[in-house]
């Protein structure tokens, strides 16, 4: 896509973060006719799906329901991408349900680039139209606030440095770690909870800002037997081949980890393209997590899926528990740490992929697979690595609803409770699901219900014109787990677009929205009308 060069100095919308939330949130403000500047710190839109590298994780009915029109719409335009331009075979081209990678983590595993065509294809009409401001390569760096509103944003070019200043009616914070909540004064939790705070029953005793899920920098690798792709020996990798932690039943290079919902340790497998056929996988985490067998548990692309001799090697992508990083938070340590923890973070994971070429028992009875290929040519960039660590984590929104445990466990609710909102705005499903954090916590992997988005859980108590778009919304550490997910990011982002058009269009406030039963079902019809579903039918949690 063309990036204009020229920053308009106001705007109806301002998103800083281009994520999936981010892109979601300007798609809405878009089609309701409004202005927005869009910013993005890489070059690649889409954050989670694309400069993060990590296909969707979602909850088992996604090709029935539980989504919104408009994120079917981008899982469509990757299936639509794949049978129109890849090599499929006839089998694979016929399904309604590709999987083009025919990975086990999602119904929809792909690459990267994939998804950044379908996002770019679906703003592209906004910026041709010049409702639509998109600046990659730009993030915010300072707010100016006036009492309990945010009225412009400091954005820099993190290239030059150039600085531009944007005020707006309206501001979403869709950064990965809710930056702009930090330079805009916006009362945020970071971190941990006390079990205190909400009675959460795996809420630690006290509470730790610093005590925060791990992030992962992912890669893509293809395999080619005979081949010689082995790089050189990381910087850090005696450190990192020798560290073993306290909760781990292994050195953290090694096949053998816990399992993140019993704790127990389980073996990992890791055959490269093996021969089965991948029409036959079946991708469904509540019967099976599918975290077993490496290579496939994150293929995005299928060797077998298309034509003899199209492609010589699947493509995987690891983001294993292998190079989950957690030894330095990343959010709310300051700068220099939180480079430190990215930096160390992709020295894990290029030691990983030595390990893996030189060292992994392979099943032969050999060690190392030397014919692993890193692939920079799926994550866009020189080194191989992706362009920004996956961050599960970020700073949150004191909200006017703050989710608990309470709302959605299954051990406290049962299999068809959950709290059911007045003001739900959205839906989504998945386990609460915390890696391993920086605060020295294994896993934390607890069942949990198909739960509704509160449209409190996107108010900030007190700022009147920020909105949240991502994972910053009003969850606590421990639910972060389960509405950290793609299509949740998207459902949040597209309402937040939604709400801000729908406030400039009447006249009022968010709060007000909230808060009065005839505006909220104003704005409910038109989510209704958009294809935002609200409420869940009779499923079963997991």
């Amino acid at each position: 896509m063309t990036v204009p060069t020229a920053t308009p100095a106001e705007t109806d919308v301002l998103i800083t973060g281009g994520g999936v939330g981010g892109v979601a949130a300007a798609l809405a403000a878009c089609r309701a006719g409004r202005t927005v500047v869009l910013t993005e710190e890489t070059d690649w839109i889409g954050g989670q799906l694309t400069s993060q590298a990590v296909p969707p994780d979602e909850h088992p009915w996604v090709e029935e329901f539980g989504v919104t029109a408009s994120y079917r719409a981008v899982r469509e335009g990757i299936r639509d991408h794949y049978r129109r331009w890849y090599p499929l075979r006839a089998e694979a081209l016929g399904l309604d349900r590709l999987n083009p990678g025919a990975g086990r983590v999602s119904k929809l595993c792909h690459e990267p680039r994939v998804a950044l065509t379908v996002l770019d294809s679906m703003l592209a009409p906004h910026v041709a139209a010049g409702r639509l401001t998109l600046l990659t390569h730009t993030r915010p760096v300072a707010a100016e606030t006036d009492g309990d509103l945010v009225r412009a944003v400091t954005v820099e070019d993190v290239r030059d440095g150039d600085r531009h200043t944007v005020s707006a009616a309206y501001v979403v914070d869709a950064t990965e770690t809710g930056e702009l909540l930090e330079l805009a004064g916006v009362e945020h939790a970071l971190g941990a909870e006390s079990r205190a705070e909400f009675d959460e029953p795996h809420a630690p005793e006290t509470a730790d800002p610093l005590n925060q899920q791990g992030i992962t920098v992912c890669f893509a690798l293809s395999h080619h037997e005979g081949e010689h792709h082995v790089i050189d020996r990381p910087a850090d990798y005696t450190f990192w081949r020798s560290y073993r932690p306290d909760f781990w039943p292994g050195p953290l290079l090694g096949f053998l980890a816990p399992d993140p919902r019993s704790l127990a340790p389980v073996p990992r497998t890791f055959e490269p393209n093996p021969d089965v056929d991948p029409l036959g996988v079946d991708a469904d985490q509540s019967a099976d997590a599918g975290d077993k067998e490496l290579w496939g548990f994150r293929r995005i692309l299928a060797r077998r899926l298309h034509r003899p001799g199209a492609f010589d090697s699947d493509i995987t992508l690891v983001n294993w528990p292998l190079n989950d990083y957690w030894l330095k938070p990343l959010v709310g340590a300051g700068k220099e740490t939180a480079r430190a923890a990215v930096a160390e973070a992709r020295q894990l994971s290029l030691s990983v992929l030595y390990w893996l070429q030189t060292e992994a028992p392979r099943p032969d009875g050999g060690t190392g697979f030397p014919g692993l290929r890193l692939r920079p040519d799926v994550t866009g960039t020189a080194d191989g690595l992706a362009k920004a660590p996956y961050v599960r984590e970020a700073r949150r929104i004191k909200a006017v609803t703050t989710v608990t445990e309470h709302d959605v466990a299954i051990d406290l609710v049962g299999p068809y409770g959950g709290t059911r909102h007045r003001d739900s705005v959205g839906v989504g499903g998945y386990r609460i699901d915390l890696h391993p954090s920086t605060g020295g916590d294994n896993y934390i992997d607890i069942g949990s219900v198909p739960f509704e988005i509160p449209l409190g859980a996107l108010l900030p108590r007190r700022v009147r014109n920020l909105l949240p778009a991502g994972k910053n919304i009003g969850t606590t550490h421990i639910t972060n787990g389960c509405y950290r997910l793609h299509p949740v990011e998207w459902n949040v982002g597209e309402v937040a677009g939604a709400l801000a058009a729908h406030c400039l269009e009447e006249g009022v406030r968010p709060h007000q929205v909230q808060e009065e039963d005839k505006r909220l079902a104003e704005f409910t019809r038109l989510l209704d009308r958009a294809g935002v579903q609200r409420h869940w039918p009779d499923v079963r949690g997991y």
